[in-house]
């Protein structure tokens, strides 16, 4: 699991467990929020065998991830 900070947002990589295996995911929580976090599939077409490879698949798209805008969403 890999994390990254933003301004007002942290964003956490993930592994999200789907009918036809692992799936790569953000998770993004307002900093210093209570609450469940919001899951944001990333590479949608891929799917995984492991939560393990999953979540390293995830943590590279973390590395890209420039940003979070205020609704939350992921900024390429």
């Amino acid at each position: 699991m890999a994390r990254k900070e933003f301004s007002r947002f942290e964003a956490v990589s993930a592994a999200v467990r789907g009918d036809d295996g692992y799936h790569a995911a953000i998770a993004v929580k307002g900093l210093g929020a209570s609450g469940a976090p919001r899951f944001h599939k990333v590479l949608v077409e891929q799917t995984f065998n492991t939560a393990l490879a999953a979540d390293e698949a995830a943590c590279a798209e973390l590395e890209r991830l420039q940003g979070v805008d205020d609704d939350a969403e992921l900024v390429w």
